[in-house]
């Protein structure tokens, strides 16, 4: 860049500030993530107030969902000290994902939702979960080989730590991994990824930033869910959200498969179609 177009921002010192401010200090947000909210608000204007207020509401809307998330650290104990208790984790598991509307929703559902997922895909040997949020905590309901590799990736540490002590308990490999997929997306090869309830968040981040994104998934099937109504119910997202899954693979020889539940639609992509 020129020095004609430089902003005058200080970078370095604004990434210090989020990532040690009261709203965020817990989350521990890689410094990555917000590096790239402010390259590409440095895009749009070179003035430091206006690239500064771009950053803050992209990173609040990035992270909203994890502010008011449970006690990890609690959670991490009442795991290990339930670690000989199949029927006390999933009892665990299932208060967890009750405590974020995006799980919760699937909750009546559960007991169909991977089995008709896999069902389609067949039960992975390598199953990346992108964005994850709290959805590992659905491990007691997907029925998989404890040979799994099962790669969780999520921005909040945390929330990896808690979700590193499940998979150790389950004697699963501690495969929940610190990284902004964004900016670094998995180099993994795997038969099933999953990116549930995201792509539309993705979108608002950065416009368009869907479909390299998934051409750099190195999976079999890409399974890409998206709510069907707003968290209210009261306006339909359907169609639009259908047109986000179109408008990204306009052109890519992938073969689509929807297969809908009460609350969302799970776009199923056979990327080696």
């Amino acid at each position: 860049m020129s020095k004609k177009n430089e902003s005058l921002l200080d970078a370095a010192a604004l990434i210090a500030e989020l990532q040690n401010s009261r709203k965020y200090r817990s989350l521990q947000l890689p410094a990555e993530t917000i590096q790239d909210l402010i390259a590409h608000a440095e895009q749009i204007t070179r003035n430091p107030r206006e690239i500064e207020r771009i950053v803050r509401e992209k990173l609040h809307h990035l992270v909203a969902g994890y502010l008011g998330d449970p006690d990890y650290d609690q959670l991490q104990s009442e795991l290990k000290q339930a670690a000989t208790d199949p029927q006390e984790i999933q009892a665990i598991c299932h208060q967890v994902l009750a405590t974020h509307a995006s799980t919760r929703e699937r909750l009546p559902i559960l007991e169909e939702f991977y089995p008709r997922l896999f069902a389609f895909t067949g039960t992975p040997h390598v199953l990346l979960d992108l964005a994850c949020a709290l959805n590992p905590f659905a491990l007691p309901w997907m029925e998989l080989s404890p040979k799994t590799q099962y790669y969780a990736y999520d921005l909040h540490q945390p929330r990896l730590d808690a979700i590193n002590t499940l998979f150790e308990i389950n004697h699963l490999p501690r495969l929940a991994i610190h990284q902004d997929i964004l900016v670094e997306p998995p180099s993994i090869e795997a038969d099933v990824a999953l990116f549930f309830k995201e792509a539309h968040r993705f979108e608002a981040r950065q416009h368009g930033c869907n479909r390299e994104f998934w051409q750099r998934i190195h999976a079999r099937y890409l399974l890409v869910s998206l709510p069907t109504q707003n968290l209210t119910g009261n306006h339909p997202k359907i169609e639009q959200h259908r047109r986000l899954v179109e408008e990204t693979t306009a052109g890519l020889n992938w073969k689509i498969t929807e297969i809908p539940f009460d609350n969302e639609i799970v776009f199923c992509i056979e990327k080696n179609a």
